[in-house]
């Protein structure tokens, strides 16, 4: 009996030590976030509440202002800026799409921009699973332009969240003291007349 004690306790020993030598990543300052369309998805599936299917979902992660100076400074215009920090962002259809005129299969894409003053230009690109932005052009499957608008109070954490719009969602963008709308159109009708 004594050997069994002795045998479960130096095995126990052993995990704690092992255990405690584990190396734990420290909390990231740009955490991840997830917005879905509709919005509160994963909550209203499992309350059985939900109305309408899953459309779109954006991966991100958000950097916060932290007293920095952001667009044309941080985020320079005329630069890809990866919308967001860490890995390159990430969107998915769950059907065709229309956006900016133009039909997206659905899909995962990797979405960024190039910021101006006035205007962003938005980009999806099909070169998946990439840290930071590693832009292959080659692989760019649509750029469409929207307007900027500015905002106050300046906004602390970059932010990536779906809105309701008619016939689709817009993805609201802001960060400090500005924002932008991409519309998505997921109207069949619209979809079928574009092809």
């Amino acid at each position: 009996m004594k050997k069994v004690f002795l045998a479960v306790s130096l095995s126990f020993a052993f995990c704690v030590t092992a255990f405690s030598q584990a190396v734990v990543p420290a909390v990231d300052k740009s955490p991840l976030d997830i917005s879905y369309y509709p919005n509160n998805y994963t909550l209203l599936k499992i309350q059985d509440k939900l109305t309408e299917p899953l459309m779109a979902r954006v991966i991100y992660s958000r950097p916060q202002k932290n007293n920095r100076a952001i667009f044309g400074d941080l985020i320079e215009f005329g630069k890809v800026w990866r919308l967001g920090a860490n890995e390159a962002t990430e969107i998915d259809f769950f059907r065709n799409v229309i956006i900016g005129g133009k039909t997206v299969s659905k899909g995962t894409y990797v979405i960024y921009c190039i910021p101006e003053p006035d205007k962003w230009t938005i980009v999806l690109n099909s070169n998946l699973y990439t840290w930071g932005l590693h832009t292959d052009t080659s692989k760019d499957v649509m750029r469409t332009e929207v307007p900027v608008q500015r905002q106050s109070p300046a906004l602390e954490d970059f932010t990536m969240v779906f809105m309701d719009e008619p016939g689709g969602a817009g993805l609201l963008m802001a960060w400090d003291n500005v924002k932008t709308v991409l519309p998505i159109n997921f109207s069949k009708k619209s979809i079928a007349n574009s092809q």
